[in-house]
């Protein structure tokens, strides 16, 4: 049923209290007046500032009684018609005593019209006595139709703005537009477009990274999620062959949303490796595979001192990350929100892997779980299970022709011609180095050929290489032993 539908049948059953969160009120006030082609009653609306009016008549009225909350209430009880009444922002008046026994009674019927009351606000909390006798009613998120009638009526105003100059428009860019603005109220989706549009006059490809910035600003009033600008693409990220071609096959369905029968979207991925082998560097480069935006959720912001607020603090980021679908969710060495001893934090790790685990599970938006960890023998033997991840790869030490590919890919990015340098002579002095340890090798040799008044050489290079004790070494026994439990256990990246 539509949102209409749905009030019409509320109100042709003379429900006493309705209560409609909602930040659009223009929005609420045009449903009702649809409304009453199905059912009628007189329409009032009221706010402090107002007073209360009656709104279906040709021309509104004049406020006829006292806009105080008292006054109101004793003149909608005294109503010879019923009605129905939108009050906007009445809830705080409901604190006193005498002003909730008068809503009592006008939802009891007594000595009253049948009226329907509609509270509308931002949050409505209400006493726990009236609250029994409300009915909530959660007003739908516009449909894509409805999302591309904003988009146009926005550029009409436009073109109507600067004299008949109409939006350039890209219809592939604006379909595209269409369906990331899914999940925001008309309101929010409404100043998005506007903000795209008048930004250069146009509706392109180049607005989808500012459209998804936007959007997250929106939602993201917990702050709990970190929207990552630069997401990396595959061609920044060397080796892990294996994983750029699984993220490939997938990408249509996962980004399409429409998987062929018998064929389930992909869901997620778990990254485990050796440290500093570029197991964060992969997860934003999933992101630029797929072509979607990147949030990354730090589980550190997540635990609270209170009773519940950790577990409400991780629901609150998911449905936000939600609301950004189609896109990809970074949990960042999650064994650390995770591997607290049993019972050490009053059993809060449990809960919110139990709520961790039933949102895998049962999540039907396009969010893209991509999990990273460092210590795999301290996260919880339930989040490892077959079914949980699509797949487990495991993110090893780089092979000589991946670390070539690292030595040429930084030296690039500082400006630095990697054809004046021996890749394979670079590649076999490193062995056992991670991609992180090769990267300080070059920032160190750079700052040696600066003191020295010398453009960075091979000599200084090896030199570098050879004074640095990479962590295969320094921490030989952990590396390996992680290494031989992935070998039997994980798909490798490369």
């Amino acid at each position: 049923m539509s949102d209409l539908k749905d009030l019409a049948a509320l109100v042709r059953a003379n429900t006493p209290l309705l209560v409609i969160e909602t930040p659009d009120e223009a929005r609420v006030v045009e449903l009702f007046r649809h409304v009453l082609m199905e059912v009628w009653r007189a329409l009032h609306r009221w706010s402090i500032t107002e007073g209360l009016r009656r709104m279906d008549l040709d021309t509104e009225d004049p406020p006829t009684v006292a806009p105080d909350a008292s006054t109101t209430l004793r003149a909608i009880r005294e109503a010879e018609q019923r009605g129905i009444y939108l009050l906007f922002d009445f809830h705080p008046y409901l604190g006193y005593a005498s002003t909730q026994r008068q809503v009592r009674e006008i939802c009891q019927r007594r000595d009253c019209q049948p009226h329907v009351l509609v509270l509308v606000g931002m949050k409505v909390e209400l006493p726990p006595d009236l609250e029994l006798l409300a009915t909530r009613v959660s007003l739908r998120l516009p449909d894509a139709n409805a999302l591309l009638k904003i988009v146009r009526e926005e550029a009409a105003a436009y073109a109507k703005e600067n004299g008949g100059r109409r939006v350039e428009v890209d219809q592939q860019a604006v379909a595209q537009i269409v369906r990331n603005l899914a999940g925001l109220s008309a309101l929010d989706a409404r100043r998005i477009a506007r903000h795209l549009i008048h930004d250069d006059g146009a509706l392109g490809p180049d607005d989808l990274p500012h459209l998804a910035r936007l959007k997250f600003e929106l939602i993201n009033k917990s702050g709990h999620l970190h929207f990552e600008f630069d997401t990396a693409q595959f061609a920044d990220v060397a080796g892990v062959g294996r994983l750029k071609r699984w993220v490939a096959q997938r990408k249509g369905v996962f980004v399409g949303g429409n998987a062929p029968p018998g064929l389930d979207p992909p869901k997620g991925v778990l990254l485990l490796g050796v440290q500093g082998c570029g197991k964060s560097l992969a997860a934003k480069a999933v992101a630029g595979g797929f072509g979607v935006p990147l949030v990354r959720l730090d589980f550190g912001t997540l635990y609270a001192k209170y009773h519940g607020e950790t577990e409400k603090n991780l629901r609150e980021a998911l449905a936000s990350a939600e609301q950004l679908e189609p896109c990809v969710l970074w949990m960042d060495e999650i064994e650390k929100g995770l591997a607290a001893d049993e019972g050490s934090d009053g059993g809060v790790s449990r809960r919110v892997l139990g709520y961790l685990l039933t949102w895998m599970a049962e999540r039907k938006s396009r969010v893209f779980l991509v999990a990273t960890a460092n210590q795999v023998h301290q996260l919880p033997p339930e989040l490892l299970r077959k079914g949980r991840f699509d797949e487990i790869f495991f993110v090893d030490l780089p092979t000589p022709e991946a670390r070539a590919e690292i030595f040429r890919i930084h030296l690039a990015r500082r400006a630095l011609d990697p054809d004046v340098f021996d890749l394979a002579a670079l590649a076999a002095g490193s062995e056992g180095f991670s991609g992180a340890e090769i990267e300080q090798a070059i920032v160190a040799g750079l700052y040696a050929a600066h003191g020295s008044g010398s453009p960075l050489a091979m000599p200084l290079l090896l030199d570098e290489l050879r004074a640095t004790r990479p962590l295969s070494v320094v921490m030989a026994e952990k590396v390996e032993a992680l290494r031989e439990w992935a070998r039997e256990r994980t798909v490798g990246a490369e």
